[in-house]
């Protein structure tokens, strides 16, 4: 494989990153039923482009973006011992790219980004029936922390 670089965000990535949250939502969508028809986004990219408590970065391969991901500076509840955290998300991987350390690097990266604003501890979320997701993570070192649960009355009803 070719050298993979890491990099910021900018602008001129919208379109694929548009793309990215696309296929994402996509992926995503057999795990959570209550996710709306669509049209549907995750996120506000052009805004989460210029905040300055959100580090949007990309790979690429050959001038090429394969993958995204971003770390949120977010305030942790107030009996934490740490006081803010980074929150990770929008980790996707262009399918012919998988498997090859790219997501690795990008977390690599934003490691370095939220070390670098001072912060400790990082969170995600990832569907418990994700588990390549899952299996990802913790190769990464994150841990099973909490489990959110969700029951819809309209389900009961069936």
């Amino acid at each position: 494989m070719n050298e993979v670089t890491i990099r910021k965000a900018s602008f001129s990535d919208l379109e694929q990153l548009l793309a990215f949250e696309q296929d994402l939502i996509e992926t995503e969508r057999p795990f959570d039923p209550t996710v709306k028809p669509d049209p549907v986004n995750y996120y506000d990219l052009k805004a989460m482009l210029t905040d300055q408590r959100i580090e949007v970065v990309v790979a690429q391969v050959d001038n090429k973006v394969v993958a995204s991901g971003y770390a949120r500076i977010d305030k942790s509840k107030p009996y934490l011992k740490h006081g803010h955290h980074a929150y990770l998300g929008f980790m996707y991987v262009v399918p012919e790219y998988r498997g090859r350390g790219i997501n690795k690097k990008i977390m690599d990266v934003l490691k370095d980004w939220a070390a670098a604003q001072n912060i400790t501890e990082f969170r995600l979320e990832v569907y418990c029936d994700n588990a390549s997701a899952i299996k990802a993570y913790e190769k990464f070192g994150f841990s099973r922390y909490f489990l959110e649960m969700r029951f819809n009355l309209d389900d009961e009803k069936k």
